[in-house]
């Protein structure tokens, strides 16, 4: 497949490169500067600001990876970054959009009523970050024309963690591992993106991963 990758020299969109080249998949980085992209990271990128990419940039992709990360301060990124996505991709069934989402609008009661980010331990510096995600998810949900699926990380992305290769699949609650503990490394992550992105299970869903 023809894979796109917004943020690809980003920790979560490196990863991502790095397991989609392994498959044999194409990888066509989206970056604003071209520079930063390492070897492994696919043989021609498009050199693009996010907010200047059209659909003639894209049309030929299978899927494109929204791995976009907004500095601090610059939180509200999240929202119209991915609104953006949308409005290019809207009423075309490719490429399909995969989306690298939050934890915090992750459940974590069987009612799915209380969201990790409303929970009392939930660092405060982190909010700002988590809101706009949610906000952005939100929007998402409504576009029905658009051929999407959201992939939540676990409560600790760990960007040391290595890949070990398995991991757990759920939807809208909150996970934890055998050791009580809500984690997945950025490279186990990444293997559970691409086995979506080949295996197609979760249109139109948001599905989230932890570790085993």
């Amino acid at each position: 497949m023809k894979i796109g990758i917004v943020g690809a020299t980003g920790k979560a969109g490196s990863k991502i490169s790095a397991e989609a080249l392994m498959r044999g998949h194409d990888v066509i980085p989206l970056v604003r500067n071209a520079s930063k992209l390492v070897d492994q990271q696919g043989n021609h990128f498009i050199e693009k600001d996010l907010y200047n990419l059209t659909y003639e940039d894209i049309k030929d992709l299978d899927v494109v990876v929204d791995a976009f990360n907004a500095p601090p301060g610059k939180e509200t990124l999240h929202q119209t970054s991915l609104a953006y996505l949308v409005s290019l991709l809207q009423g075309y069934e490719v490429p399909r959009l995969v989306v690298v989402g939050g934890a915090g609008s992750l459940f974590v009661d069987d009612k799915m009523t209380t969201r990790l980010m409303d929970t009392p331990d939930f660092p405060e510096a982190a909010k700002p970050t988590a809101l706009n995600m949610a906000k952005a998810f939100e929007q998402l949900q409504l576009a029905e024309s658009v051929n999407w699926t959201y992939i939540s990380p676990s409560a600790f992305f760990n960007p040391e963690g290595k890949r070990t290769g398995s991991y757990q699949l759920g939807q809208d609650r909150l996970l934890v591992n055998s050791s009580g503990e809500s984690e997945i490394s950025y490279a186990d992550f990444a293997l559970a993106l691409v086995d979506e992105i080949e295996n197609q299970q979760f249109i139109h869903q948001r599905i989230t991963v932890c570790s085993e």
